[in-house]
C-alpha cells in the first residue's frame, strides 16, 4: 500500500502543493537534497522512494543504525563513477541520521555539495540539535505532520479495498474501524500493521468480516470505550478530576490510564493538573504546583510513552495532598469586587515616586519600606478605601494552610493596626511574625 505517485500520499498538504519544493524535485527540476523530519509513519521513507522512483534515479538506501562511514564512502564513489559513465544519478535515502555522529554526517558533506549524490534524510528527531550544520545548510528542511484520523481513515478504506491491499477480502466493523484511529496516533505504518494481523486472523477464522475482539487480539491493544472527541472525553476527563480532588488515588490513576490507552494527548492531561494542583489543592500543599508543572514539561520534554510516568507521579501527588480552594475562591471574589466597580483609587504612600512632580503631589511620601524594620512587616494602607478591611484570602485548617492561617492573622492585625502601637512596626507591637 505504500504510495507509488505524490497524488497518492494521505496528509502532507503542506508539501505536496502545485510549485511546491519537494514536487519540483520529483519533477526533476530541482536536484536537491532534503532533510524529511517527522514523527514515525508519516511517510518520509515513502517519499524518499518517491523522489527516487519518479525521477528516475537509482535509489540507495543506508540505515543509520547499521551503516558507518565506509559505506557512505562507497555509495558516494559508486554514485560518482556511474555519473562519470552517463549512468543515473543517485539517489542516497538515510533513514534515522540523528543517529550518525558528527564524523559520519561530514563524510557526506562534499557529494552533497558537488550533487554526487541527492541526499534525503529522514529524522524523528529536531535536526537542528541532532545534525551539522553545513550539512543541514545544504539542505531543505521539511517537516512533516501526524496524520489526521481523516488521513488515517482514508488508508483504511484504501487498504481495504486497493487490489495492492485485501482487495475486498475483509470488512471492518464500525466499533474496530473506530478503534484503529484511536490507536493510531497519527502513524500510518502502525495503523496498516495493526489492519494486516487482524485480517491475517480473521480468515484464519473463516469470517469475512474484522470485529473488535479480532482486532483487539491481533494486535494485543484492549479497546477502551472513549471518543476523544464526544461525551465520553467530557466524562472521564470530569471522573479523573473529582477523583482527585476526592483524595482517591486508585480512581484518579484508573481515568488515567483510560485517557493514555485511549490515545489522549498527554499535554491536554498535563494542563488539567496544572490548573487543579492550584484550584483543589493551592496553598495547603504548594509543592503541587511545581509536581504538576514539572510533569507538564516532562511532556512536552520527553513525550510519550516515558511521560506516563511523570504523568502519574504528579497525579498521585495531587490525589494524596491536603485539598484546599481557598486560592480559587481568593482570586474570584477579587475579581467580582472589581467588576462591582470596587477599584477605589490607589493610596498616596503607594503611588509612583519616581518622576518629577510626584513629591508635590505627595505620592510615596509617606510610605514606610518594610525592610527598614526589624520584622519585616509595617502598619500601614494597601488597598483603596473602598476595600479596607476586605478578607479575599481564607486559608482552610488543613495541611500548611493551618500554619499559614495562624500567621496571616497575625499579619493582617499588624497591617491594618489592630492591636495597641499601631503604626509602628511589628516589633513595637509586642507580636512576632515567623
Amino acid at each position: 500500500m505504500r504510495p507509488r505517485t505524490l497524488d497518492e500520499v494521505v496528509g502532507q498538504r503542506h508539501l505536496l502543493g502545485p510549485g511546491s519544493p519537494l514536487r519540483r524535485l520529483v519533477e526533476g527540476d530541482a536536484p536537491m537534497s532534503l532533510i524529511l523530519f517527522g514523527p514515525p509513519g508519516t511517510g518520509k521513507t515513502t517519499l524518499a522512494t518517491i523522489v527516487s522512483t519518479a525521477t528516475n534515479r537509482r535509489f540507495v538506501q543506508l540505515s543509520a543504525l547499521s551503516a558507518g562511514v565506509k559505506d557512505v564512502r562507497a555509495v558516494i564513489d559508486t554514485a560518482r563513477r556511474t555519473l562519470e559513465h552517463g549512468g543515473r544519478p543517485t539517489v542516497l535515502f538515510i533513514d534515522e541520521i540523528h543517529r550518525f555522529s558528527k564524523t559520519q554526517q561530514d563524510s557526506l558533506l562534499a557529494a552533497v555539495e558537488a550533487r554526487t549524490v541527492t541526499l534525503v534524510a529522514a529524522t524523528t528527531e529536531n535536526p537542528y540539535f541532532s545534525m551539522v550544520s553545513p550539512l543541514l545548510s545544504r539542505s531543505l528542511l521539511l517537516t512533516l505532520q501526524p496524520l489526521t484520523d481523516a488521513d488515517i481513515s482514508e488508508l483504511v478504506d484504501r487498504a481495504l479495498a486497493g487490489d495492492r491491499g485485501l482487495a475486498g477480502t475483509v470488512t471492518l466493523a464500525p466499533d474496530a474501524h473506530a478503534h484503529l484511529l484511536r490507536m493510531a496516533d497519527g502513524d500510518a505504518r502502525r495503523v496498516l500493521t495493526a489492519l494486516e494481523a487482524a485480517a491475517g486472523s480473521a480468515r484464519a477464522d473463516g469470517n469475512t468480516e474484522i470485529s473488535l475482539a479480532v482486532l483487539e487480539q491481533a494486535v494485543d491493544t484492549a479497546a477502551v470505550r472513549y471518543d476523544r472527541d464526544g461525551d465520553q472525553h467530557y466524562d472521564v476527563i470530569s471522573a479523573f478530576i473529582k477523583s482527585i480532588r476526592g483524595s482517591d488515588v486508585d480512581a484518579a490513576l484508573h481515568y488515567l490510564a483510560r485517557m493514555i490507552v485511549a490515545g489522549e494527548d498527554p499535554r491536554f492531561i498535563a494542563r488539567r493538573l496544572v490548573v487543579h494542583a492550584s484550584e483543589d489543592i493551592g496553598m495547603a500543599d504548594p509543592t503541587a504546583l511545581l509536581s504538576a508543572t514539572a510533569a507538564a514539561d516532562a511532556v512536552a520534554l520527553i513525550g510519550m510513552p516515558e511521560a506516563r510516568i511523570n504523568l502519574a507521579q504528579a497525579t498521585i501527588h495531587l490525589a494524596l495532598a491536603p485539598k484546599s480552594n481557598a486560592v480559587v475562591s481568593a482570586i474570584d471574589s477579587a475579581m467580582a469586587d472589581v467588576r462591582a466597580g470596587l477599584a477605589g483609587p490607589v493610596p498616596p504612600a503607594l503611588r509612583d515616586g519616581h518622576y518629577a512632580g510626584a513629591k508635590k503631589l505627595g505620592h510615596a511620601q509617606r510610605y514606610v519600606y518594610p525592610h527598614s524594620l526589624p520584622e519585616g512587616v509595617a502598619t500601614q494602607q494597601y488597598p483603596p478605601d473602598e476595600l479596607l478591611g476586605k478578607d479575599y484570602y481564607q486559608p482552610a485548617n488543613r495541611g500548611a494552610e493551618r500554619a499559614i492561617a495562624e500567621r496571616l492573622g497575625k499579619l493582617r492585625a499588624v497591617i491594618r493596626g489592630r492591636q495597641s502601637g499601631a503604626g509602628k512596626q511589628v516589633g513595637s507591637c509586642g507580636h512576632h511574625i515567623r
